[in-house]
């Protein structure tokens, strides 16, 4: 895997109903819900790891610190954006932020590790089985 520091790489989308605060169960309002932020940033940092892994690679989630500074409105684009801020061995550390059509509406960290997916799979099949 060739991971720099400065690398980015950006995910977008539509703030749907499905999307808001709502409807997520994260409040009570119709607008775009923190999971929701949460989440598209985790997903560029995840296609970034992902375009760089080699066969039978991934990368999982394993902290995310974020601030969720603005509303965004049913209807509105979306974007988030993840840098690479650091790299040591298996764990990738991320600059992220997402934006509205008005500006920034979200900052914060996040980290993530690279894993054999079979083995990491089996792990968590152990652990559904009681840890047998």
């Amino acid at each position: 895997m060739s991971v720099e520091i400065g690398m980015k790489y950006e995910s977008r989308e539509l703030v749907t109903t499905e999307k808001t605060a709502k409807a997520m169960g994260s409040g009570s309002l119709p607008v775009y819900a923190t999971p929701a932020m949460s989440c598209l940033m985790e997903k560029a940092a995840a296609q970034l790891l992902e375009a760089q892994a080699e066969p039978g690679w991934t990368s999982v989630g394993g902290a995310i610190s974020i601030r969720h500074e603005a509303p965004t409105p049913v209807g509105a684009a979306v974007r988030a954006e993840a840098e690479v801020t650091a790299a040591e061995g298996r764990r990738v550390e991320f600059k992220v932020a997402a934006f509205d059509e008005a500006g920034q509406i979200g900052r914060g960290t996040h980290t993530r590790f690279m894993v054999q997916a079979e083995p990491f799979l089996a792990k968590a099949g152990e652990r559904r089985d009681g840890g047998k």
